[in-house]
């Protein structure tokens, strides 16, 4: 790869540095996914002093976006935005006095590789000029990941949860001393701000292999730390429809979804659950939040009735903690919101599949109630009924319950080609043609009139006003009593 020719912003940089007589190293993430194959385009660089300077210089040179990201460690980052790319320059001070002692602070060894910049020529290969001096090469052909001393998880108890997500997208293992010091360092997680280690679990939760590393991470202790709450599902038991106990049935039901998800072939459902929610977090990676914590709620409601288990209200009892947990992890309010109606309806198919054929009332309400995550819900609870393997669960039950959730999906989308839904009256139609006066009735009376008109029953602006006409004197009625 001919780095200079295909970031020509690189050459200015050469240029900067020479004339301040300031070494600069390319290393970490670039360096490591080069060799792994993978070119992307975010730059760390090491600068021997004066990395603030050099990078506001740079970002002047190149029309760049400059941001400061630690004034007092000495680190910003320049941001160009290019017609096809999007590429970031991170710039840091040595975190010791020459790069060797810098090299000996870092995480892992394969993040150590290290590139001198004014070393390549405009025709070179990276590949000449990369360094290796804590054996990263050697790791990275064994998949091995090493940390480069056991005060790596103490500078940053981060690099314990950024071990599995680089484990989760780059497939590594993780060597057996490494883990063993992350079992000893974990309880200086609570350290972190929120919203790192809320970055590195998405990442985690964005790949194939969340349900496997999650379950790694559960092994040590090191996802309680993260999420406190999962506690409670521990030790929790269930009943005949289930196989597993609430927190092994949580963990499982990522299994399924993974699996679910992996047999999508549909371009629109993929488009749907790839939409980008709040930063680069996906729809696909909070639904698998999800789906770990929907059976959340199941410890504090649950009960023994005549001999059988029952969590009656566990959804809302769920969706009330995971309102804390997304807080907590400083996630969106739109994420929040989607996190608490995924656990608050994750229900509703199942009930739906109680019946032969649904009917076109129920059918209405579910997507009234779900809105924009009906598809979310329905592909939760297929990985919810995949996880659920009791005695009590029949084959036949299985498969009727995805051929109405997988109807369902399909009607969501065919629902959104059609022209949108423009409703026969509104409130102004209550004030000036019913003479009501604004009250929590407007509500009830639109949502009924809504209903009727969406299922046919009503087809006219007269039909509409009549209903509510009739709903209005049935509660001053009520009222009068």
């Amino acid at each position: 790869m001919n780095l200079i020719a295909q970031y020509p912003q690189l050459k200015v940089l050469q240029e900067l540095c020479r004339k301040s007589k300031t070494k600069i190293y390319l290393v970490g993430g670039f360096v490591r996914d080069y060799l792994l194959g993978h070119t992307k385009n975010d730059f760390d660089f090491a600068v021997e002093r004066h990395a603030l300077k050099l990078a506001r210089s740079f970002a002047n040179k190149i029309k760049g976006a400059y941001v400061l990201l630690d004034e007092e460690r000495g680190c910003a980052r320049v941001v160009k935005k290019e017609t096809q790319r999007i590429c970031t320059f991170d710039f840091a001070d040595f975190r010791d006095k020459t790069l060797q002692k810098d090299l000996t602070l870092r995480d892992f060894t394969i993040n150590t590789l290290v590139v001198d910049l004014l070393a390549i020529k405009s025709d070179g290969d990276l590949d000449d000029y990369v360094k290796d001096y804590k054996k990263g090469r050697k790791d990275l052909k064994t998949k091995r990941l090493r940390m480069v001393a056991k005060r790596a998880f103490r500078d940053d108890p981060l690099r314990m949860v950024r071990a599995f997500s680089l484990r989760a997208s780059l497939g590594l293992s993780i060597a057996r001393a490494t883990l063993a010091q992350i079992k000893k360092d974990k309880d200086l997680l609570r350290d972190v701000s929120p919203e790192r280690v809320r970055d590195e679990l998405f990442k985690i939760l964005a790949t194939p292999r969340a349900a496997a590393i999650l379950t790694e991470m559960d092994k040590i202790d090191l996802l309680e730390k993260i999420i406190p709450q999962i506690r409670v599902m521990n030790q929790c038991l269930q009943g005949g429809y289930h196989h597993l106990d609430v927190w092994p049935h949580s963990l499982e039901t990522v299994v399924q979804m993974e699996g679910v998800l992996a047999q999508l072939k549909d371009q629109e459902v993929i488009e749907y659950i790839q939409e980008k929610l709040g930063g680069d977090r996906s729809r696909a990676a909070l639904m698998k939040l999800a789906v770990l914590l929907h059976d959340i709620g199941k410890p504090a409601t649950r009960k023994k009735e005549n001999g059988r288990t029952s969590f009656h209200g566990h959804e809302h009892v769920g969706k009330e903690i995971v309102h804390h947990i997304a807080k907590m992890l400083k996630l969106s309010k739109h994420e929040r919101h989607i996190l608490e109606d995924m656990v608050r309806w994750h229900l509703r198919p199942g009930y739906l599949s109680n019946f032969k054929q649904p009917s076109e009332k129920a059918i209405y309400r579910y997507f009234r109630d779900t809105k924009e995550e009906a598809v979310s819900i329905l592909l939760l609870s297929l990985a919810d009924q995949r996880a659920t393997r009791g005695p009590l669960t029949t084959e036949k039950d299985q498969e009727h319950h995805e051929k109405i959730c997988l109807d369902l999906i399909q009607r969501y989308f065919d629902k959104k080609k059609e022209k949108p839904f423009i409703r026969l009256i509104t409130g102004n139609d209550l004030i000036k043609r019913l003479k009501l006066k604004p009250s929590p009735l407007f509500g009830e009376i639109l949502t009924k009139v809504e209903e009727e008109q969406s299922l046919g029953k009503l087809k006219t602006r007269d039909e509409a006003v009549d209903l509510a006409k009739r709903i209005a004197e049935q509660a001053k009625k009520k009222g009068g009593r």
